[in-house]
């Protein structure tokens, strides 16, 4: 059996996992299915293409590779709006991913930070084998603690292949909301309208 130099192997962002072991895992999957493990056209699969989409894809789950969050002070407290986020992710059932989009808002207190900080904590976020239901929970409360934010509230539309490929095989979106803090219902309502002006878009 092939593998890398070191146990270990990093990502770009300084993130690692156990390689070794990854490649065993796949090797052993592979083997299950009746595949020829000699086959050239599976070579990379093992030792190179899965372990790092596993790298990728589990991000989220090591602090190491979140992303560094640029903070600004505030000059005004009014809502700041961030919609269609792409976010990528792992059901924790099935090891499929889903794929959706993510709209945040958040009031400030004393700081803010730059939008593509959002876009990037976004992705690290999503990056871990979990459930819609619980990244949707996940985001506003954890971006609430990191900006001191007195709000934060999310919606998340998420396609989820496992059921079209392995459950009742029809295609939908599901949406789940969540929010850190206490959003007054006017805050609400422009979050929706802002949302709302997605829809349609490429």
């Amino acid at each position: 059996m092939t593998s890398t130099n070191s146990q270990f192997a990093t990502d770009e962002v300084g993130s690692d996992i156990d390689y070794e072991k990854a490649q065993r895992g796949v090797r052993l999957l592979l083997e299950a299915v009746g595949e020829d493990l000699d086959s050239d056209a599976l070579a990379e699969t093992w030792q190179r293409r899965v372990p790092d989409t596993f790298a990728t894809l589990t991000e989220g789950q090591r602090e190491v590779a979140k992303p560094t969050m640029r903070i600004f002070d505030a000059e005004t407290t009014d809502l700041i709006v961030e919609t269609g986020i792409p976010a990528y992710s792992l059901c924790e059932h099935h090891l499929l991913p889903f794929l959706g989009t993510v709209h945040i808002t958040f009031r400030p207190t004393d700081e803010v930070v730059g939008l593509s900080k959002l876009t990037r904590y976004v992705r690290w976020q999503s990056h871990q084998l979990t459930m819609q239901e619980q990244l949707t929970n996940d985001i506003p409360s954890r971006l609430k603690e990191e900006l001191d934010a007195a709000t934060v509230f999310v919606e998340v539309n998420a396609r989820h292949p496992c059921e079209t490929m392995h459950g009742v095989e029809t295609e939908s979106t599901t949406t789940t909301r969540a929010t850190a803090g206490e959003p007054t219902a006017a805050e609400r309502e422009r979050f929706q309208a802002a949302v709302k002006g997605t829809e349609g878009q490429p």
